[in-house]
C-alpha cells in the first residue's frame, strides 16, 4: 500500500498538463479487438487501468506495447475465446466493455463479475438487456457471467437507463452485427464521443453521434487506425477547483471546449475566476459563495464523477449547499473524513449532503475509499493547514497519471511513500 503525504496551506500556481481520458481509453482499447489489423492510440494515461486493460486483452490473443507510455500499439491478429479471471476482472469496471468485442470476434466470452470502486449499486442489467437484444444468449454462474451467440444481428434497443458503458457495449457490438442497430436513450457523454470516432475511424457506420439516439449500420470488416485519446474534462474540473481552494493562479491545458460547459457553469456560479484562452483554462484566485443546489446528472448534466471534488469546493465557500448525487448511494460517504479535517458537512440521506463554509480545514490521516473521492482528498489536503497522510494512494492512481510529480510542478508539498 503506498501513501501520500501532503503538507497543506501553499498557493499553487504554474501550468498543469491535462491526461488523455480515463473513461475513452478502455472502451476504444476494447474495440481494438474488432479488428485484425494494428491500431496506435495516443494521449494515453499512465494510470493502472490501463495495464489492467491491456493484461485482459492479452489473454484473450492480443499483443500490446507501450504500456506506461502515451502511445500503445494493440495487434489483435489472432484473437481466442479465453476466461477472464475474477482476480482481474473484479479490479476493472471497464472489464465488462471485452463483452461486446469478443463476441464479434469469436462468438464466446467467460469472465468474472466487473469490480472497480465501490460507490452504489452498478448492475449489469442494462449490459444485458443490449448484448440479448443483438442475439446474444447470457448466463450467470459461480460469480462468473457467459455469453455466446451464433450470429449477431441489429435490433433497435431502447436502453433501461442511459448507461455510459452499456451504450459503449452495444455500439461496438452493434459495429459488426447483421443489419442496423438504433440505441435510444444512448448515453452521450465526451468519452462515448470518442469512442464512436475511433470507430468511424476504423471504418464503422455510426450516425447521431454526441446525441442520445445512435444509428449503427453493421460492416463486414473493420481496419486498424491511429487515434488520439481526448483530453480528460474531469480532470479539467478537478484542477479548475485545485486552483480555486488552493487561492492560486492555474493555467489547464489542453482542453475541449465544448465539454466543459456545464463544469464552467457550475464553477462560475461559486464565484470562480476563470478565462479560456484557445485550449487553455485559466483559473485565478476568487471569493468563493455558497449555492443553493448542485445535482449531478446525466450529459450535459454535471458530471457524478465531479461531485467529490466539489464537495470539497463547497466547503470553502460562503454559505450552505446542498449537493445531490442520484446516482450512487454511496459516493457521499467520504465526507467522514472532511468531518475530521475541520469541515461543517451534513449527511441528509445517502445521496445528499448539506456542507456549510468556509471551514478552515486542518492536516489529518485519511484513507481513500475510490478514485474520485481520494482525489477530493488529495485537494482538501493540500488547502487545509498541516500535514496530511493520505492512506490507498493506488487508488488514486486508478485514474490520475503521475498525480504527485504533476502538483509538484504546482508548488505542491506532496510525496509518495511507498
Amino acid at each position: 500500500m503506498a501513501k501520500l503525504e501532503i503538507t497543506g496551506g501553499a498557493k499553487l500556481s504554474g501550468q498543469i498538463k491535462v491526461a488523455g481520458n480515463k473513461n475513452s481509453v478502455l472502451p476504444i482499447m476494447a474495440a481494438c479487438l474488432l479488428t485484425e489489423d494494428t491500431c496506435v492510440l495516443e494521449n494515453v494515461p499512465n494510470i493502472s487501468d490501463v495495464a489492467i486493460m491491456a493484461k485482459l486483452l492479452e489473454i484473450c490473443g492480443a499483443k500490446v506495447s507501450g504500456v506506461g507510455t502515451p502511445k500503445l500499439t494493440i495487434n489483435c491478429q489472432t484473437v481466442k475465446a479465453a476466461d477472464f479471471p475474477p482476480l482481474l476482472t473484479e479490479k476493472l469496471r471497464a472489464s465488462v466493455l471485452l463483452l461486446g468485442p469478443l463476441l464479434s470476434r469469436v462468438g464466446r466470452i467467460k469472465m468474472g463479475y466487473p469490480g472497480g470502486d465501490i460507490i452504489g449499486r452498478r448492475p449489469l442489467d442494462s449490459h444485458i438487456q443490449a448484448i440479448e437484444a443483438l442475439g446474444a444468449k447470457i448466463e450467470e454462474k459461480n460469480n462468473y457471467f457467459m455469453a455466446n451467440v451464433a450470429k449477431l444481428n441489429g435490433a433497435e434497443i431502447f436502453l433501461q437507463e442511459a448507461s455510459v458503458t452499456a451504450t459503449e457495449n452495444a455500439v461496438i457490438t452493434a459495429s459488426m452485427a447483421h443489419g442496423e442497430t438504433i440505441i435510444k436513450r444512448a448515453a452521450s457523454e465526451p468519452h462515448v464521443v470518442d469512442l464512436c470516432q475511433f470507430l468511424i475511424k476504423m471504418g464503422a457506420d455510426i450516425s447521431g453521434v454526441g446525441t442520445n439516439v445512435l444509428k449503427i449500420m453493421g460492416v463486414n470488416k473493420l481496419f486498424g487506425t491511429t487515434h488520439q485519446i481526448r483530453p480528460d474534462h474531469i480532470e479539467v474540473g478537478t484542477f479548475a477547483i485545485l486552483a480555486a481552494v488552493t487561492t492560486g493562479t492555474i493555467e489547464i491545458s489542453p482542453i475541449i471546449k465544448e465539454d466543459l460547459d456545464m463544469i464552467l457553469m457550475t464553477l462560475s456560479r461559486f464565484g470562480v475566476n476563470y478565462k479560456v484562452e484557445k485550449e487553455s483554462l485559466i483559473v485565478s484566485d476568487a471569493k468563493l459563495k455558497a449555492q443553493e443546489k448542485v445535482v449531478t446528472d446525466v450529459w450535459p448534466g454535471f458530471p457524478t464523477d465531479l461531485i467529490a471534488p466539489m464537495i470539497v469546493l463547497a466547503t470553502q465557500g460562503e454559505g450552505a449547499t446542498i449537493l445531490h448525487d442520484w446516482m450512487y448511494e454511496s459516493r457521499m460517504f467520504f465526507v467522514d473524513k472532511l468531518l475530521s479535517m475541520g469541515a461543517k458537512v451534513v449527511i441528509a440521506d445517502p445521496h445528499r449532503v448539506l456542507v456549510y463554509g468556509p471551514s478552515k480545514l486542518r492536516g489529518q490521516r485519511l484513507d481513500t475509499p475510490d478514485i474520485r473521492a481520494g482525489i477530493a482528498l488529495v485537494i482538501a489536503a493540500l488547502a487545509a493547514f498541516g500535514k496530511s497522510q493520505i492512506d490507498k494512494a493506488e487508488l488514486i492512481e486508478r485514474g490520475y497519471e503521475n498525480i504527485v510529480e504533476r502538483l509538484s510542478t504546482l508548488g505542491a508539498k506532496i510525496k509518495k511513500i511507498s
